[in-house]
C-alpha cells in the first residue's frame, strides 16, 4: 500500500480529501494501536477534510512490536479504515498520521525530543489502564512497580508511559516553551483526573519543583471514547486487502458507530473534533459512567458468560435469546438505576443501540479479548452501581453473575475441564486461589477479599457474598447458559 493513489484501490474506498503536505504535528499520541487508528486517527481525519486545520498526528509506540511502525511508514503513513454494519460496509483512507516514532527504532532521546518541539500542543494516550501504573487499591501511584523504580532512577532513559510524558514535559519547561495538554483516552473513570494523578506523583518523586510546574501549565480533560474494534486477525487483514484492493498490514476494521465525548479543557488549543461530530461539554463523568456500566459492563458479563457457554464472539451471544434478554436488563433494570444523567438522556436508546452493536455479526469481535484484564476493568464496571444497590437495597443478582462468571473464567479452566487461556496481570495469583478451593464456591469469599479489585466494603459485604456463592454455585451446576436461560 506504499504512496497510495487513487487509481489503485476500488472505487468504493473513500480517497484523501485533503492535502497532508500542509500538516503540522500538533499532537503526540502515546499507543499506535488499532483503537487510536479507528479512533483518534478518523475524528481527526474528518475535521482536516472539512477544515483548512493542520492537526497532524505523530503517533509513538513504546512497547508494541516495530513491524506496524515499520509498515507505516513504508506507506507514508496512510492506512485504511473498514467501517462494517450488519447492513453495509464503508472503507476509508485515513492520512491524519503524519509520522511515527518507536524507541527501538529511533532511540530514547529521539521520542523525548519529539515532546520538546515548540507547535506540540497535545499529548493524548491509548495506553489502557496498567500504562497509567496505579495502585487499584489506593488509586494512586504504583511506587513499587518495577518499571516506575527504574524510571525515577533514569529519567532520562523511560520505559513508561508515565517516564516519557514528565521527562518531555521537565523538557518543555526546562526550554521555556508554550504549555500542553495531556488527554487520556483510556477507558478509566474520570480518566484526565486519573492521568494527571499519576504524572504528578511521578514528578514529584523526579523534581518536587517540576511537579508544581505541571499542576500550574498543563491541562488534563477528561474524555470518554466509544468504537468497537475488534483485535485484527490475518482473515480481518485479508477482507481488509479484498475491500481496499491492495494489502494494508496496518489497516482496522471496527464498526460504524463512534462516540467521543470531551471535557473542554485545552491549554493549548485542539482541533474542532465537534465538526466530526464530537461532544464537547463541561463534566464527562455521567457520560462516561454510563459508558463504563452500561456497554462495558455489558460486555464483560457476556465475554465471561459468553465464553464459558462457548460463544467464540459477542454477535454469537447475541442470537442466544437468553443472553440478548438478559443483558438488556442488566443494562436497564441493574446498571442504568445507578446513573445520574443529565436531563433528555434516552438510557432506553441507548440499551437498544448497544444491543444492535454487540449483534452485528459483521464484527468478529471475540469473548476471549473483552475477557482480558478483568481485574483492571471490574472495579470500574461493577462497584459504582453494586454501591448504589447496596445502599438502596435493590437487587444485583446479574451483577453478581457477572462476578461469578469472572471467577469461574480465572479458575483457567473451562466447563468441560479445558485450559483458558486467562490473559490478566493477577492471572497467576487468581489461578491458585481458584485451585486451592477446587470446583468449589469457597473460592468466592477469598476472591472477593482481593481489596486492588473488591474494595473492603463491596467484598466483605454479606449480602455481596451470598449473592456472589449463589450465582457461582449455580454456574457449576448448571453451566452458563442454561443459568442464563432461567434468569427471571
Amino acid at each position: 500500500m506504499h504512496n497510495i493513489s487513487n487509481t489503485k484501490l476500488n472505487e468504493e474506498v473513500r480517497p484523501l480529501q485533503y492535502d497532508r503536505s500542509s500538516l503540522k504535528t500538533r499532537i503526540i499520541h502515546l499507543g499506535c494501536g488499532a483503537f487510536h487508528r479507528a479512533h483518534q486517527a478518523v475524528f481527526t481525519d474528518e475535521v482536516l477534510s472539512k477544515t483548512q486545520s493542520n492537526w497532524g498526528i505523530c503517533a509513538i509506540s513504546l512497547f508494541s512490536s516495530q513491524g506496524l511502525i515499520k509498515d507505516l511508514r513504508n506507506q507514508e503513513h496512510l492506512f485504511s479504515v473498514v467501517e462494517k454494519g450488519s447492513e453495509s460496509t464503508n472503507v476509508k483512507v485515513i492520512g491524519s498520521i503524519k509520522e511515527t516514532l518507536h524507541p527501538a527504532l529511533d532511540g530514547v532521546e529521539a521520542v523525548l525530543e519529539k515532546f520538546a518541539e515548540p507547535q506540540i500542543a497535545i499529548i493524548s494516550t491509548t495506553i489502557t489502564e496498567k500504562g497509567y501504573c496505579i495502585d487499584p487499591a489506593t488509586g494512586t501511584l504504583d511506587t513499587n512497580n518495577p518499571v516506575i523504580i527504574e524510571d525515577i532512577a533514569q529519567p532520562n532513559k523511560p520505559k513508561s508511559a508515565l517516564g516519557y510524558i514528565v521527562q518531555g514535559l521537565k523538557l518543555r519547561r526546562d526550554r521555556q516553551l508554550p504549555p500542553v495538554t495531556v488527554m487520556s483516552c483510556d477507558n478509566l473513570q474520570e480518566n484526565g483526573r486519573v492521568a494527571k494523578q499519576a504524572v504528578l506523583a511521578f514528578a514529584r518523586l523526579v523534581e518536587p519543583e517540576l511537579s508544581q510546574w505541571i499542576e500550574n501549565n498543563v491541562s488534563f480533560p477528561n474524555t470518554m471514547v466509544d468504537r468497537i474494534v475488534p483485535a485484527t486477525t490475518p482473515e480481518t487483514l485479508d477482507e481488509i486487502a479484498r475491500l481496499v484492493g491492495v494489502n494494508d498490514p496496518c489497516g482496522v476494521a471496527c464498526e460504524p458507530f463512534r462516540q467521543w465525548v470531551i471535557e473542554d479543557n485545552f491549554v493549548a488549543g485542539r482541533p474542532s473534533w465537534d465538526l466530526a461530530g464530537a461532544q464537547f461539554v463541561d463534566n464527562v463523568a455521567p457520560y462516561e459512567e454510563m459508558k463504563l456500566r452500561m456497554l462495558n459492563g455489558s460486555h464483560s458479563f457476556l465475554a465471561y458468560l459468553g465464553y464459558l457457554a462457548g460463544y467464540s464472539y459477542i454477535s454469537d451471544t447475541m442470537h442466544d435469546e437468553g443472553f440478548k434478554r438478559t443483558t438488556l436488563e442488566l443494562m436497564m433494570n441493574t446498571q442504568a438505576p445507578s446513573l445520574n444523567m443529565p436531563n433528555g438522556t434516552d438510557l432506553n436508546a441507548y440499551a437498544n443501540k448497544l444491543i444492535d452493536r454487540f449483534s452485528n455479526s459483521n464484527l468478529k469481535h471475540k469473548t476471549w479479548q473483552i475477557a482480558m484484564d478483568g481485574s483492571q476493568k471490574i472495579p470500574q464496571r461493577f462497584a459504582g452501581s453494586l454501591s448504589y444497590h447496596l445502599e438502596n437495597g435493590s437487587d444485583f443478582f446479574l451483577i453478581a453473575l457477572a462476578i461469578a462468571g469472572w471467577m469461574k473464567y480465572v479458575s483457567a479452566k473451562d466447563e468441560q475441564g479445558n485450559d483458558i487461556d486467562v490473559r490478566d496481570p493477577m492471572a497467576e495469583n487468581l489461578k491458585r486461589i481458584s485451585e486451592q478451593h477446587g470446583s468449589d464456591s469457597t473460592a468466592v469469599p477469598a476472591l472477593l477479599s482481593i481489596e486492588s479489585i473488591f474494595p473492603t466494603e463491596i467484598g466483605s459485604n454479606p449480602r455481596v457474598i451470598d449473592a456472589v456463592t449463589r450465582a457461582y454455585q449455580t454456574l457449576i451446576e448448571n453451566g452458563s447458559k442454561a443459568t442464563i436461560n432461567s434468569v427471571d
